[in-house]
């Protein structure tokens, strides 16, 4: 368990940590001198029952309120404290506003220095404190009166933590791990050490990590955790990481940098939030409203864009999305505070909610149901809600990587919806919803084919975003490819129909088509003939031969490529196939049109008008004279 102190400047926080421990916070030669912390100091202590605990004592100057922040972000239990002679005094009740903002529901008020007050000065401090507490999650908490000169009170405090520490337990370690760096520094024949509390997670000696947001890689060698060497290290812990890897030193590690599991490596600039305002602001919260945001050890500048049009009010919480000035490393439910500029006064707190936060649309109602959604604290809560709104799906491997989620709870989730595909989980769907999407397509096609039976099929992209769940192109494509696996389908590059489904000729037509298609499919098929030359060639107009081939393109059997100039499927598929062999030799996978040309020896006019089509539909894409080819289109003519 991790206890922190809080509480007004000379309140003897750092004295009542040294009565419990036998340890000096106050590390600094400065801060000696001056008397007052200024860093975070850190002490640890093995109770009677077995339990250790480390205490955290931050300083309490309105000065260092950043540093105190620092700190408060990941402690379990608070010792605020307020001395007998003074009484509540502004730090007081600023540390007591921070804890209310990080969301700390555990602890206990100690008025020390006891010694120097009587019954009666004592009873007075401790009806001020009931009116402080009133309102807060500290409401109700135990009041000791204790003296780090005397030891009156000490035995007492030392039974309530160490009953605290039983009741606390473990934190929960199944998540990836995460660490809040709080400090970075060298040791001579170690190399660099980096400082912190663990957040989530686990890990041993060996394991690979990464520094966020920098994105270095690196390597544990050895760890100290609770100031004891260590095999491993778990949530809750204090602990020291000895990190080796290339580009991994004192200056590359900053204080707020993440030690993480290399799978949560994404840093953000835009999360949406839910922000409580103290009833102490002297004035709403305005639209670009600027503050220095405090997450976990950093301190970064940031601005609040409101999703409503009117401002916060004091006293009053809304969702709002926070702008940051550089990238920090995060997870969904992390507590955060915003000050104002000249950090002076705290503002207010709340918790992230969304890390990929969009830069538009963040008014619609389809957002608000959203971040409604994204309000609960539980992940189980939150995914099941979200996939009863717009847009109904969700990428679940992103889901669980803002939560710092381990493989124990990501299975357990898994459980609860369909996955798409079900190896990894792309995206995830509610169960109902997926029956009524497979329902939906089955539908559709039938009543595509009623209206249309002279069409193939459907398009795949219409066929996407006719319903209300509309999934990513490749993931669609994974469904249709699945139902067409049961036999409920057929798929035919961008067309879409039911297995029973067949577009016929005309009987009149039969005898025309038998006598062209050789010439689409022979050794004229990479310069067929045009409209006009097969209507010399069998006697029919050009006309009604513009007409019976503009039927084979609806029936998927040839493309228009250009203007009477009809190419059969299977032949565009064989020149993809000869476009991939081409790009396949080239450095950078760009080619000209001399170089198709050369391959299908049809002349630069035919095959300049095959690029260009392939061009509108997505398959090459064009810069200048080069070519490459776009690979998620390349069976957009072939067989899926």
């Amino acid at each position: 368990m991790i206890v922190g102190t809080a509480g007004h400047i000379d309140h003897g926080k750092s004295a009542l940590v040294r009565a419990l421990t036998g340890i000096e916070p106050d590390r600094l030669a400065q801060e000696k001198s001056r008397g007052i912390s200024i860093e975070l100091g850190f002490a640890y202590r093995t109770f009677p029952n077995g339990k250790r605990i480390g205490f955290v004592d931050v300083p309490g100057h309105e000065r260092f309120i950043h540093t105190m922040l620092a700190g408060a972000a990941s402690i379990d239990f608070a010792l605020l404290i307020i001395a007998a002679d003074d009484g509540v005094m502004p730090q007081t009740r600023e540390h007591l506003a921070i804890l209310q903002l990080l969301g700390l529901r555990h602890g206990l008020v100690v008025i020390s220095k006891a010694d120097l007050a009587d019954d009666e000065r004592l009873l007075a401090v401790e009806i001020e404190i009931e009116g402080l507490l009133a309102g807060t999650l500290l409401e109700g908490a135990e009041v000791l009166a204790v003296s780090s000169l005397t030891g009156q009170g000490m035995a007492e405090l030392e039974h309530r933590l160490m009953q605290a520490a039983e009741m606390m337990g473990l934190r929960n370690a199944s998540g990836l791990f995460r660490l809040s760096v709080d400090r970075a520094f060298t040791l001579s024949g170690a190399g660099t050490v980096v400082t912190g509390s663990v957040l989530s997670g686990q890990a041993e000696i060996g394991d690979m990590v990464r520094i966020s947001p920098s994105g270095l890689t690196g390597r544990i060698r050895s760890i100290h955790a609770q100031n004891e060497k260590a095999e491993r290290t778990h949530a809750g812990d204090r602990c020291a990481l000895n990190l080796v890897g290339d580009g991994i030193g004192r200056n590359t590690i900053a204080r707020g940098d993440m030690v993480i599991d290399p799978l949560l490596h994404a840093p953000t600039t835009r999360i949406d939030a839910e922000l409580d305002i103290l009833a102490t602001e002297p004035q709403p919260i305005s639209q670009w409203f600027p503050v220095h945001l405090h997450h976990t050890a950093n301190q970064i500048p940031a601005r609040i864009v409101l999703l409503s049009d009117e401002p916060i009010q004091p006293g009053y919480k809304k969702i709002v999305q926070l702008v940051l000035e550089r990238p920090i490393a995060a997870s969904v439910g992390d507590r955060f505070v915003i000050r104002d500029t000249s950090a002076r006064r705290t503002i207010g707190g709340g918790r992230f909610l969304d890390l990929k936060a969009p830069a538009r649309r963040r008014r619609s109602p389809e957002r608000q149901a959203q971040l409604a959604a994204l309000s609960a604290t539980d992940p189980a809560i939150v995914l099941a809600t979200l996939l009863g709104t717009s847009p109904f799906w969700i990428d679940f491997d992103q889901f669980a990587k803002d939560r710092a989620l381990g493989p124990n709870e990501r299975a357990r989730l898994a459980e609860t919806v369909i996955l798409i595909p079900p190896e990894n989980g792309t995206i995830a769907i509610a169960p109902p919803r997926w029956l009524r999407l497979r329902q939906r397509i089955l539908a559709d096609l039938e009543a595509y084919h009623i209206e249309n039976p002279d069409q193939p099929g459907i398009g795949l992209e219409r066929l996407r975003i006719a319903g209300e769940i509309k999934p990513p192109a490749p993931i669609f494509r994974l469904i249709l490819q699945g139902l067409q696996r049961q036999g409920k389908i057929s798929l035919d590059g961008a067309w879409v129909r039911l297995p029973g489904h067949a577009v016929q000729f005309a009987e009149e037509d039969e005898p025309i088509w038998n006598q062209i298609w050789p010439h689409l499919v022979g050794a004229e098929r990479f310069r067929p003939p045009r409209t006009r030359d097969f209507s010399t060639m069998t006697g029919l107009s050009e006309q009604k031969m513009r007409d019976l081939l503009k039927k084979s393109a609806r029936m998927g059997l040839v493309h228009e490529v250009a203007h009477d100039s009809f190419f059969a499927r299977s032949v565009l598929a064989d020149i993809v196939k000869i476009m991939r062999d081409i790009t396949s030799t080239r450095p950078k996978g760009e080619f000209i049109a001399a170089d198709l040309r050369d391959r299908l020896d049809n002349g630069r006019k035919v095959s300049i008008e095959i690029l260009e089509f392939f061009d509108r539909h997505g398959v090459t894409i064009r810069r200048g004279d080069l070519r490459r080819l776009n690979p998620h289109r390349l069976d957009l003519f072939g067989a899926p």
